[in-house]
């Protein structure tokens, strides 16, 4: 019986390494630690009331964002471990096997689970605000797609201490992710973590659709919605578009390995470039999925700080829709060397290179909106300015790799690696970065410390640089992706290890980030104004932080940028907007629904990971469960009495 037991245990949990060692130590002390505090300071009852069972898109929100950051410091410690290995030829710091493992969860969680939650929090910290919205138009699914996505996560990274990390890759091409090459669970816990999580992002795009299609305040045309919005819209269109791809994709690779099916194997009549052609439809937008609402951010950062409305709003708008079909059709660039052809290969160059002029256009929005403004250089302006020639670089790399022949030179080498992280980080980090300091007063009532913010804009920024730049030139020399190590005669160590020393020098912007929030919190410096950018839209005309209800009563809009033009107004010596009189406010009542679904839809997914159908099946109905008591559920929502609302504005100094 006991020697049962340890077979058992050697195979359930990763064992033999140190450093995983070390994780499950780290792992059990967290959890100690979150509950002693929550039992010794009382606070269980809170976190069920105020959190777990929330459908308020801003707590919403916060909790996207605070996953996020712990994916980003996962996904980051990933990075330097890879890069540690690298640093010096022949080093023998992470074995082949860790090291396969390591570079597919890092490039997992850095696009699934800590770029689209952080893109998601932001659109439901400031989308509602924006567009005049009491909350998104289905609160109670927004709620189960944050569960779920946190779910999924949670069995993604599970698989770094129990059964194993995958290790075929980020997109887990067959025939390696198939169950002859790859036995274990590893690939399991890679195919139910993205699925549970991807059922909530499809959920949130549909979500907030919706919400901007069918929610603004009055008089709020499509065209005099902030950019932000338009982005999220554009974003969450490719949304509703790419990810069946993906779920359909996982499910028929789940088929081939769970039931021995071949949809993927050539040995059973299958075709694994079916599978690289699927991935990829879903891959290429996924990137413009995350980067369009970067260009949101920047466009309401840029036009703030200078001080001065968006140059060309319509073409703005244009560029983001027109990116948003356009990456539908750029897919087999990734595949240029895999002999689709010549013309098949003019195609996809010719559309790659179409798409850069949209977004080519944006900078030049972008450019000539600072023109002759006066620009302030706060945290959210300095992250878009350094965006701009990060991005530029990115896009005329970009450009060269959509030239068929030239790709053949640069394909999987560490050129292309240089070229996705100057794309990704100065353009999607940058960005999301910019958007968490600029909307971070809304969210919690005090502005993040500057001095701080600039040690971490610096070491970020020159550690990027440093970082990337090399990569470029070891990868012209010759240095393919996914090596856990090379010789010296090869002359790539000098690059490697300037690169590897960039890596840390953005650990260590992390880390002033993370001491920043801590320093803010300690010695805040309140928002008492709600509006401390002097901004143009709407989230700026109500207190910070956000009350429950967001707006005491529903404004309207006539005009883009209404909250500027409202002061200009006053500043004119017009008297304020009259406001209609206050009235009960219709709102969703909190739920714990969505909470208990997702535990069980990661139930499910655990017993199909392992193949334990005892487990799998009290799962799934668990879910059935959870959808019947909710359809049954005729109380969900409540008015707030005008007393309530009146004490809320008057605690903040405003008048109704």
């Amino acid at each position: 019986m006991l020697q049962n037991i340890k077979d058992f245990a050697s195979d359930f949990f990763v064992t033999g390494d140190p450093l995983i060692y070390g994780a499950d130590v780290a792992i059990v002390l967290t959890m100690i630690s979150i509950v002693f505090a929550l039992t010794y300071f009382k606070k269980w009852k809170w976190l069920w009331t105020e959190w777990l069972t929330t459908v308020d898109h801003k707590k919403v929100g916060i909790m996207y964002i605070i996953a996020s950051l712990l994916m980003l410091f996962r996904g980051g410690v990933d990075a330097l471990l890879m890069r540690t290995q690298l640093a010096v030829p022949e080093l023998d710091f992470l074995s082949p096997e860790h090291y396969n493992a390591i570079f597919t969860t890092h490039g997992v969680i850095m696009i699934l689970f800590m770029a689209m939650p952080l893109m998601f929090g932001l659109f439901n910290i400031a989308v509602p605000l924006q567009i005049g919205a009491r909350d998104v138009a289905y609160p109670f699914l927004n709620s189960l797609s944050f569960w779920l996505f946190f779910f999924g996560a949670m069995m993604f990274n599970m698989s770094f201490v129990i059964g194993g990390s995958p290790d075929a890759g980020w997109l887990s091409y067959p025939p390696l992710s198939e169950k002859m090459f790859s036995g274990g669970v590893g690939q399991d816990f890679y195919i139910w973590g993205i699925q549970i999580s991807g059922i909530g992002s499809l959920m949130t795009g549909i979500n907030f659709i919706v919400t901007i299609l069918k929610m603004r305040a009055p008089g709020m045309k499509l065209m005099k919605m902030p950019m932000f919005t338009w982005s999220t819209l554009a974003s969450c269109l490719t949304i509703i578009m790419a990810f069946p791809i993906l779920t359909v994709t996982l499910a028929l690779l789940f088929i081939d390995r769970f039931l021995g099916a071949h949809f993927f194997t050539l040995d059973g009549g299958g075709n694994p470039m079916m599978y690289i052609n699927l991935i990829w439809m879903w891959g290429h937008p996924e990137v413009y999925i995350v980067v369009l609402p970067a260009f949101g951010i920047f466009s309401e950062v840029v036009a703030t700080f200078a001080r001065k409305k968006l140059f060309g709003y319509k073409s703005m708008v244009f560029a983001l829709m027109s990116i948003s079909i356009a990456s539908f059709f750029t897919w087999a660039h990734h595949f240029f060397t895999m002999g689709s052809g010549a013309n098949v290969n003019a195609f996809f160059a010719i559309t790659t290179m179409i798409i850069a002029i949209p977004t080519g256009v944006k900078v030049f929005n972008w450019l000539f909106t600072m023109y002759r403004g006066r620009i302030s250089f706060e945290q959210p302006m300095m992250w878009t300015v350094a965006f701009i020639p990060c991005f530029v670089v990115g896009g005329m790399t970009g450009v060269l790799l959509s030239v068929a022949p030239a790709d053949f030179q640069f394909h999987n080498s560490y050129f292309l690696i240089a070229h996705f992280h100057q794309v990704l980080i100065g353009g999607v980090a940058f960005g999301y970065f910019a958007g968490l300091y600029y909307w971070w007063p809304k969210m919690f009532g005090f502005k993040l410390n500057a001095r701080l913010g600039k040690w971490a804009f610096w070491t970020w920024n020159i550690g990027f640089y440093v970082c990337f730049m090399p990569q470029y030139l070891v990868g012209l020399m010759g240095m393919t992706r996914r090596m856990n190590t090379y010789s010296w005669d090869t002359g790539w160590f000098g690059l490697n290890l300037v690169s590897t020393i960039g890596g840390f020098l953005m650990g260590i912007g992390f880390l002033f980030q993370v001491w920043q929030i801590l320093h803010s919190i300690k010695f805040m410096e309140k928002d008492t104004t709600g509006d401390p950018w002097n901004g143009r839209t709407l989230e700026w005309s109500i207190q910070s932080p956000a009350p429950l209800y967001n707006f005491a009563t529903t404004p309207r809009v006539d005009e883009a940028d209404p909250l500027w033009v409202e002061k200009q107004r006053i500043a004119e010596g017009h008297a304020p907007a009259p406001k209609a009189p206050l009235e009960p406010i219709h709102m969703p009542k909190n739920s714990g629904i969505p909470f208990v679904m997702s535990a069980f839809w990661f139930v499910a997914g655990f017993g199909f990971v392992f193949d334990w159908m005892w487990i799998a099946i009290p799962g799934l109905v668990g879910v059935a469960a959870c959808m019947l008591a909710h359809s049954f559920n005729y109380k969900t929502d409540y008015y707030i009495p005008v007393d309530e609302i009146k004490r809320t504005e008057a605690a903040a100094g405003r008048v109704v």
